[in-house]
């Protein structure tokens, strides 16, 4: 995204800073997909120890569509109604009336000279507290205002009907209203609904398990190591009351461990959580797998129209670029999740580019209005 100095969110980091807009002490736009943001110097505090702080200022793209579906109205209301809760997450400071985030110095877990690799005993233990902690908060304290439709939220304990809301957004909102033009190219794809209908099906029969607070997008990108090397999260916009095995799958869907690095994780969250709520972690072995089935088929829906819109160019597209690597992550997607869309191998990159292709030349431009 290309962003000049009018910018409006970068004015009005400007202004908190107490800085002419252009100032260099201005960093950013950060990159994202959902906001614009930028980090600004906080005034010094009154402790003459404190180190030097900044925040965050953000405000969402103009015309963005979400691919998950959103439960609390304020980010940084949430963040504060946690404060004292949950350890490691962005500190609010009074700045309006939702506040201002605290950022976080440091580095994301995606970056380092192992950017992918096992996390650290340190990570793991702190990783631990999360769960636990997540779980311990009463969700019944949570006084927030909620943006999510009262359909969409299921009585406590009832995981089948949480997990069959989260199929039902994916598959009237992601798939039929914003994906309706892209049915073309899902068709050349071999993918439709019918794997969401399915899935609801399998989702019906899910035991219950009391509701928790989840974050509902554990990756990491959303893990920030600090300069002294410990774990924090942020991004808690996707946060939601529910079932506590969608964290952990959700979790370990976009984080690709080894298997047995996958397997220590599991026994991580079992123990967390059960201890921190009994009962909290009832029949996951045998729902896990739903789960994730749900979290692999959402991948391919949502990375079929990210893929087009990366691709869109002004004249129409595609941009031959970026093709082959699109065509890459969506073929891995759509191979993670075959078992879904039937019983034929799923596209080879060499036929996602194809499907792309022909696509592009067989409609008119569609304008990019989400990322």
């Amino acid at each position: 995204m290309t962003v000049h100095t009018e910018s409006v969110v970068r004015r009005t980091a400007a202004g908190r800073a107490g800085l002419d807009y252009d100032d260099s002490a201005i960093e950013g736009p950060l990159q994202g997909y959902h906001h614009e943001t930028y980090v600004i110097p906080l005034p010094p505090s009154s402790d003459p120890g404190a180190q030097p702080r900044r925040g965050k200022v953000r405000e969402p793209r103009p015309g963005l569509f979400w691919y998950d579906r959103r439960c609390f109205r304020s980010e940084e209301l949430l963040l504060r109604a946690l404060q004292g809760r949950v350890r490691r997450i962005p500190e609010i400071i009074e700045a309006d009336e939702a506040g201002l985030q605290v950022f976080i110095e440091g580095r994301t877990l995606g970056q380092g000279v192992l950017p992918s690799g096992p996390l650290s005993p340190r990570h793991r233990r702190q990783l631990s507290e999360l769960f636990g902690e997540l779980a311990a908060v009463k969700t019944d304290e949570i006084d927030i205002e909620r943006i999510c439709s009262p359909k969409d939220r299921p009585a406590d304990g009832d995981s089948a009907g949480f997990l069959v809301s989260l199929i039902a957004f994916t598959q009237e909102r992601v798939y039929r209203e914003h994906g309706a033009p892209y049915h073309g190219l899902f068709g050349r794809l071999g993918v439709s609904d019918a794997a969401l209908e399915r899935l609801k099906s399998r989702a019906r029969g899910l035991g219950s398990r009391p509701f928790v607070l989840v974050h509902g997008d554990l990756h990491r990108a959303n893990f920030i190591v600090d300069l002294r090397g410990d774990l924090w999260t942020i991004d808690w916009e996707l946060a939601m009351i529910g079932d506590p095995l969608y964290d952990l799958a959700t979790h370990l869907h976009l984080m690709r461990y080894e298997d047995e690095e996958r397997e220590e994780i599991c026994g991580i969250w079992e123990a967390a959580v059960e201890a921190a709520r009994p009962d909290a972690t009832s029949g996951w072995r045998r729902d896990l797998p739903v789960l994730l089935a749900y979290k692999r088929a959402q991948s391919v829906y949502t990375d079929v129209i990210r893929g087009a819109l990366v691709l869109e160019e002004p004249a129409g597209g595609p941009n031959r670029h970026l093709l082959r690597g699109v065509a890459e992550q969506v073929h891995q997607a759509l191979a993670a999740a075959q078992p879904l869309f039937g019983e034929q191998a799923a596209p080879t990159p060499g036929q996602v580019m194809d499907a792309y292709e022909e696509w592009f030349g067989s409609r008119p431009a569609v304008t990019a209005s989400a990322s």
